[in-house]
């Protein structure tokens, strides 16, 4: 994906999950998408950047966004993360996937 990002995703049916790998000063531009979303920090530190102010997701805890939430994300330090949504990405499975490979999207 970049340098700072990469991501490993299984599509099912019904969702998606994928793991991402992301290296200190990675960022995930703000967005919104339809899905609900499930976020564990496996290891490192992540902020969130949510209309209510940032929060600060670190190893073994979980974060919640519902469907159509605005947020983005500041890796503080070396991360990975598990990301569960549903429905499926069909934006990933299609490809149009810029805004986390650096593009507009």
């Amino acid at each position: 994906m970049t340098p700072l990002l990469t991501r490993q995703v299984i599509h099912t049916p019904l969702m998606t999950v994928s793991r991402l790998d992301m290296k200190a000063g990675a960022a995930v531009p703000v967005h919104s998408h339809h899905n609900e979303q499930i976020t564990t920090v496996q290891s490192g530190c992540l902020r969130f950047l949510l209309k209510d102010g940032p929060i600060v997701v670190s190893a073994g805890q979980v974060l919640t966004l519902a469907p159509h939430e605005t947020h983005g994300v500041e890796v503080l330090e070396d991360s990975v993360a598990i990301d569960l949504f549903t429905p499926r990405r069909e934006d990933w499975i299609s490809g149009d996937d810029a805004y986390l490979r650096g593009g507009k999207g």
